[in-house]
């Protein structure tokens, strides 16, 4: 009987002892991932929202990485990355070419105006 191999699709938050606010190590590690990656959802541990975004992109033929961030950081995480974008975020959020794109409400907005895949194209995100 053929058994399923376990892997991740998300990115685990770095340690739990380490702080967040202050300049921590946990707090540079989002910022940095935001500004690599071409394409990345921040949300919560175990939030559908995530899935549903990540599924979305998955089908245009992005493969973003998932962060996750735990309850107890959710706050801190939020305000961090909410001074580097100007504006609120709210998980899940969605980055793309290091710019808050948005949560689900406008990445969904910018899949059915047809505006989503342009965007994607110009942060390298997507080659069609």
């Amino acid at each position: 009987m053929y058994q399923a191999i376990p892997y991740r699709t998300c990115i685990p938050t770095v340690t739990r002892d380490l702080p967040i606010t202050g300049g921590g190590i946990h707090e540079t590690n989002v910022i940095k991932m935001v500004s690599e990656n071409a394409v990345i959802i921040i949300g919560t541990r175990g939030c559908c929202l995530c899935h549903v975004v990540k599924r979305l992109l998955q089908g245009l033929g992005v493969n973003p990485p998932v962060y996750e961030v735990d309850q107890d950081r959710e706050t801190a995480v939020a305000s961090q990355l909410s001074d580097t974008a100007a504006e609120t975020v709210q998980f899940p959020a969605v980055f793309v070419g290091g710019k808050l794109l948005g949560g689900l409400e406008r990445v969904m907005a910018s899949h059915i105006s047809g505006e989503l895949v342009p965007i994607l194209k110009d942060a390298g995100a997507l080659w069609l």
